[in-house]
């Protein structure tokens, strides 16, 4: 899909490929929802942000954090 592929032929998943399943499913939602060419997934991208979030976060508890020491 062109909301995941970038200029120059780069694509989201090739990135996601090297994180985590949180991180890559985080970049690829971060890539569909915040392109400054306005190739975005959504009119609305605010819930493909809040996804992000909710991913990264889970990676931080995953990691040990605490969802607490985030907000």
């Amino acid at each position: 899909m062109s909301y995941y592929r970038f200029p120059g032929g780069i694509e989201a998943i090739a990135i996601s490929r090297h994180l985590t399943s949180n991180g890559g499913q985080a970049v690829q939602y971060i890539a569909r929802s915040c392109r400054l060419d306005g190739n975005n997934k959504h009119s609305d991208p605010k819930d493909d942000i809040r996804k992000a979030v909710d991913m990264l976060v889970d990676e931080y508890v995953r990691l040990g954090g605490e969802v607490s020491d985030l907000f």
